[in-house]
């Protein structure tokens, strides 16, 4: 039984995973659906009430019939590296590949399904609320004068992208941005905003689930910090227990978004509570183990190699 990874050529986060799959005897696929068609060929058959489907990659050949998970990590767009690439080529690769795919019953990290839904910011603070997590008051609005009174009312505010950084080369940065009532918010008609009343924050909290397992990570923050993400603080991640409230609202969330995997992100503030931020279904997580030395990518491997689910319902996932 195989483990089928989808992600780019140059992830060295799956690296890891593959380097714990090979140790632990199990067999693995890595696949760019960019590669399709092209370096990789797919097959799939539907005839006599049944169906069979197969992968090949560099002369490795999968059956769906012994497919035992799949990896969604880092994958490209499906014919991307197509000589002839197109919009259309595209949209019929995506529905050979993931239409086989779906076809198989296996286990998925995370599902499409899941993890197109989990993707959506205005979503994650939904179902974060639901399961019980402390959550920042937050605004999404094309209105400025919306936007005005949301600043008049919390005062500190920052503002930041809900998709995340704009495709490009090269790539920009859009760190999180501290702003007060005084700021223009004109602008805020030409597109959605995301503002959030500012967490005063004494650390930043990572806290990666894979599975029913959950792995916490603390970064001591500088006075005034906003984006953990950019800039040294001085300080290394180190493990951090976590706590009962907070493990259980993880459990409540990953249940109702349907994921396997994610990668939560915290401000803590000086009483020590555990702000919501956002959940990252693809979050990286080799940062983290290399600092704190926790086993995620053996955590993420075991859960892969684990045996397929009996399920009569194509596309079922655990």
């Amino acid at each position: 039984m195989t483990v089928l990874i989808l992600t780019s050529e140059e992830d060295v986060t799956a690296d890891i995973v593959v380097a714990k799959l090979h140790g632990m005897g199990t067999p693995v696929m890595r696949l760019d659906p960019a590669d399709v068609p092209g370096k990789a060929v797919l097959s799939a058959d539907y005839a006599h009430g049944d169906f069979d489907g197969h992968l090949s990659v560099n002369g490795h050949v999968l059956s769906m019939g012994g497919l035992r998970s799949v990896w969604v990590r880092r994958p490209g767009e499906p014919a991307g590296h197509a000589a002839r690439p197109s919009p259309w080529l595209t949209a019929e690769t995506r529905q050979a590949l993931f239409g086989m795919l779906h076809s198989a019953s296996t286990r998925w990290m995370n599902h499409p399904r899941s993890a197109d839904l989990a993707r959506l910011k205005p979503w994650q603070l939904r179902v974060a609320h639901l399961s019980g997590f402390a959550v920042p008051p937050t605004v999404f609005t094309t209105a400025p004068r919306l936007a005005q009174q949301f600043a008049e009312e919390h005062r500190d505010v920052v503002v930041k992208s809900a998709s995340g950084p704009p495709p490009g080369d090269p790539p920009m940065a859009l760190p999180t941005t501290l702003i007060g009532p005084d700021a223009d918010f004109s602008a805020v008609a030409a597109g959605p905003a995301l503002l959030q009343r500012y967490i005063h924050k004494r650390a930043d909290i990572r806290l990666t689930c894979v599975g029913v397992q959950m792995f916490a990570a603390r970064k001591t923050a500088e006075p005034g910090q906003v984006d953990g993400r950019y800039g040294d603080t001085g300080h290394a991640w180190e493990v951090v227990p976590v706590p009962e409230r907070v493990g259980k609202s993880v459990h409540d969330y990953v249940a109702l978004a349907g994921l396997a995997y994610a990668a939560f992100d915290f401000a803590e503030d000086e009483e020590g509570i555990w702000w919501f931020l956002e959940c990252n279904q693809g979050g990286q997580f080799g940062f983290v183990e290399l600092e704190t030395g926790q086993p995620i990518s053996e955590a993420v491997a075991l859960w892969l190699s684990q045996r397929k689910p009996d399920r009569r319902v194509p596309g079922s996932h655990w």
